[in-house]
């Protein structure tokens, strides 16, 4: 919600720290940067969002940047009914920033468990990437461009982190995004390659004596295995060190899907892409990634609806736009297809493999063909329609030498070949199937495991439970400390002698319920107690709920009417 323009990049670059930070806590469902940033800026319902992200918290706020002061300001909402249930304004040094970032972290998951049941939280959510911040100034600025990923922006956010790195040389998170930027201009062309990935290895080198622990280390590996070089086996294994680190990974999940699609091993690649929607549901390139998978089973319907989609979030993902074509084209909606090639590039080829797929007796002529037998097309065409067309023609052995030449060059348009409808007419070619043979076993790949439930750690037996249940029944009743309306889970752990992980524990299994229940079942008989004494009737109901210990009305009046089944007025009138 911030609005302060100049400093986008900066709040932009905390939101998403601390949407990483949050993905660390287990049991915990964190929707991803792409479909979170959707709504920014938005006034779209809280119920609508909560609805299209399928959670039932939104975490909101707006952060201001001014010299070396930052204000971050956060609340928590439930969508069902849109009640704050916790709010805070944190005005710090701009200097302690990486500390702010984890007390907020913190925070936000201490008052989810409060308020939906037990799960363990660790001491940190987020470590400290440099002690120099205004490196870190300068690495969201990178970050910021970097995103935007046009090969203009992915060049200047190269001048930001050099920057950063500049004032501390021990920055590895800016290396690692040095080195994926310089990865993508070598593999879109857009600088000499080997230049490119000459720079590329020179700040991996630097990162890897830094930092091995980040998750972009053996991310680092996965393009060169499995991009640039097919070796399927060693990407299968970085890719799976990367979801070692973080299970959420979005680069993870998505390289993983890809893989099993690259193999076409499709049941597992529709549960790595199920499991990127459920995380990243807006992201147009997950829709994407699926509507592949349907196209490539030949459910091309299916994969219509689902590109179609994805074109709603992003109208300008090209690889979308072709992945449309080409189920128009399988479809034979030669209506549709008309109507959707309009003001698209690569027309004339386009109306050719229509013709080709859908008119079986068409001829293609020597002279006609002949641009599409030069070999150059590949390194400017996203998809490869000039050996598309070569396969469904007369010409379908040039298709095949110049598919051939292709798979030796490693180029990524063809690394699906074998699951592409396209090339259906060279599969019985001999030498097809040798054209690539995949070092990695299906037999090897693990599907991933389905997602359960877990039940708690055990923090403590039932006889530790017992005693310090009565301890705190006690402490309760005696001290009454629920009357303190900043009364903290922490400040009653602390009494108690227990960490937080144990005391949220210790509610859960003792009495079935989450901490924030538990306190407000004491508030609300106090409330009763005090709403009935005549003593108290020139008091209102709001006044009695805070002398109570509440500290909102909204708050009040929901748990009152959740636990009674009517508003407190109508309690009141009925038993005065």
């Amino acid at each position: 919600m911030s609005s302060d323009i100049d400093n986008e990049y900066f709040c932009d670059g905390i939101t998403e720290e601390i949407i990483n930070a949050l993905t660390k806590v287990d049991q915990l469902k964190v929707i991803a940067r792409t479909s979170s940033f959707a709504f920014k800026g938005k006034d779209i319902d809280i119920r609508e969002i909560g609805k299209q992200l399928s959670v039932n918290t939104i975490l909101e706020g707006s952060i201001k940047k001014s010299n070396d002061k930052v204000r971050i300001t956060a609340q928590l909402i439930d969508v069902s009914d849109g009640i704050h249930y916790w709010s805070k304004k944190y005005d710090r040094e701009l200097i302690n920033i990486f500390d702010l970032e984890d007390e907020i972290s913190l925070a936000i998951a201490d008052e989810v468990r409060n308020n939906f049941g037990h799960f363990e939280v660790q001491d940190h959510l987020i470590k400290q990437p440099t002690n120099n911040i205004d490196a870190y100034q300068l690495f969201l600025k990178g970050r910021s461009l970097q995103l935007k990923w046009t090969p203009e922006s992915i060049k200047e956010a190269i001048t930001f982190y050099n920057q950063a790195i500049a004032l501390d040389n021990n920055y590895a998170k800016a290396y690692y995004a040095n080195l994926q930027c310089y990865g993508l201009l070598a593999m879109w062309g857009y600088m000499p390659y080997q230049e490119a990935m000459d720079l590329a290895i020179s700040n991996l080198l630097i990162a890897k004596e830094i930092d091995t622990s980040l998750p972009e280390y053996p991310l680092s590996f996965v393009g060169k295995f499995f991009w640039e070089e097919w070796d399927f086996k060693n990407a299968y294994l970085h890719i799976n060190k990367v979801l070692e680190i973080n299970p959420n990974h979005i680069d993870g999940l998505e390289a993983m899907a890809e893989l099993c699609i690259a193999l076409g091993i499709f049941d597992v690649a529709l549960q790595y892409t199920d499991k990127l929607l459920k995380v990243d549901p807006l992201s147009a390139n997950n829709h994407y990634t699926l509507a592949h998978i349907y196209y490539y089973q030949r459910q091309y319907d299916k994969a219509l609806k689902t590109i179609d989609y994805a074109l709603t979030l992003n109208p300008q993902l090209e690889l979308a736009h072709h992945l449309k074509c080409f189920c128009l084209i399988w479809l034979n909606d030669t209506e549709q297809f008309n109507s959707f090639i309009q003001k698209t590039s690569l027309i004339e080829e386009k109306n050719l493999l229509f013709n080709l797929i859908n008119k079986k007796d068409i001829e293609i002529t020597n002279d006609d063909i002949s641009k599409w037998s030069k070999g150059d097309n590949e390194l400017t065409m996203l998809v490869p329609y000039d050996i598309f067309i070569l396969c469904n023609s007369n010409h379908k052995e040039l298709g095949f030498s110049r598919l051939k030449e292709m798979i030796s060059l490693r180029r990524g348009q063809v690394i699906n070949f074998r699951q592409e409808p396209f090339f259906k007419p060279l599969q019985n070619f001999n030498g097809f199937s040798e054209l690539h043979q995949s070092n990695l076993v299906l037999q090897d790949i693990i599907p991933l495991q389905i997602e359960q439930e877990e039940s708690p750690s055990i923090l403590l037996d039932k006889q530790q439970i017992d005693s310090l249940k009565e301890e705190l029944l006690c402490y309760f009743k005696e001290d009454e400390p629920y009357l303190n309306p900043q009364l903290t889970l922490k400040f009653v752990a602390d009494v108690l002698g227990l960490n937080t992980n144990k005391m949220s524990y210790l509610v859960n299994q003792a009495f079935d319920v989450n901490f924030n229940d538990f306190v407000n079942s004491y508030r609300l008989n106090h409330f009763k107690t005090i709403a009935l004494d005549p003593k108290n009737s020139h008091l209102t109901i709001l006044g009695l709920a805070y002398d109570s210990g509440f500290n909102s009305k909204s708050v009040f009046n929901t748990y009152f009417k959740k636990t009674e089944g009517v508003t407190p007025k109508a309690w009141l009138k009925a038993n005065s």
